[in-house]
């Protein structure tokens, strides 16, 4: 599979931040609100430092945009990232699973890029060439073969024009919202996902193929919900899997030279 590239010169004082799955709308109106104000605050704590912001996927529990109708709510979350690239920082957005259904609002109202499949970063310091691959990870690697058949079906044209056309919007919104909300039902009963391993763990194996291929310095993932850095490669790769924001409110940096994990309030050491 050839990727699509985009090459950064990261300036002087510097960093791209990642982050993902702030499921925002999930699983009461009120603590979606508590999780999107940490989301803005953060967001604008880190303005200063911040060159490229990667949001790799499941910002909202369910996303669907009709022509000319959106979900209505998370003004805050989005007042900010119109903020913010109306101050020269670029935001990309990767969809995931939850809000596959993003085409071009946010695109074109917040000035943000958006990448359905995996990217290639090249970002380029005063001192460095780091390659990056990053996306959401839904469907990569082994196994997961009924979701893989279901994504099939949600992405296919005749599954999104359907949706769009035979259900007034307040129906069809009711209706992916209900999906979202079981699905969040049936994981808050489970015990937290935790690491399986390098060979239990589909993001880690697709990493591990792709490294065989090319070499990437970083292959950042989100969708797991769980925080990992993982060597692959001999050590000459990490796989970075970026936690999420309904429990550790976590992301990483990178300044050029180091790749760094923290959690929102709880800075930690570069890895």
């Amino acid at each position: 599979m050839s990727f699509q590239q985009l090459e950064v010169q990261l300036l002087s004082g510097k960093k791209i931040f990642f982050a993902s799955d702030f499921h925002l709308g999930a699983p009461t109106h009120a603590k979606s609100l508590e999780r999107e104000r940490q989301v803005v605050k953060w967001l604008e704590s880190i303005r200063h430092e911040a060159q490229v912001i990667c949001l790799v996927g499941d910002l909202f529990d369910f996303w669907y945009e009709h022509r000319r109708v959106v979900p209505k709510g998370f003004v805050r979350f989005l007042g900010k990232l119109g903020e913010l690239t109306d101050a020269g920082i670029e935001i990309i957005v990767f969809p995931g699973n939850h809000d596959m259904w993003m085409t071009d609002y946010l695109v074109k109202e917040l000035n943000v890029k958006m990448y359905r499949r995996p990217l290639e970063m090249v970002i380029q310091s005063p001192t460095s060439t780091t390659r990056f691959l990053v996306t959401h990870g839904d469907g990569l690697g082994p196994g997961d073969y009924s979701y893989k058949v279901l994504q099939k079906v949600f992405e296919s044209k005749i599954s999104r024009w359907a949706f769009g056309n035979l259900m007034h919007p307040d129906w069809a919104l009711w209706l992916g919202q209900s999906w979202a909300e079981h699905s969040w039902k049936k994981h808050a009963k489970a015990d937290l996902p935790q690491f399986l391993g390098e060979k239990n763990e589909w993001l880690i194996q697709y990493a591990i193929e792709q490294e065989n291929k090319k070499h990437h310095d970083f292959y950042v993932f989100g969708h797991r919900h769980i925080e990992v850095y993982h060597a692959i490669g001999e050590g000459q790769s990490h796989v970075v899997i970026l936690g999420d924001w309904i429990v550790y409110q976590s992301y990483a940096t990178f300044d050029g030279q180091h790749m760094s994990m923290q959690n929102f309030g709880t800075p930690s050491g570069s890895r």
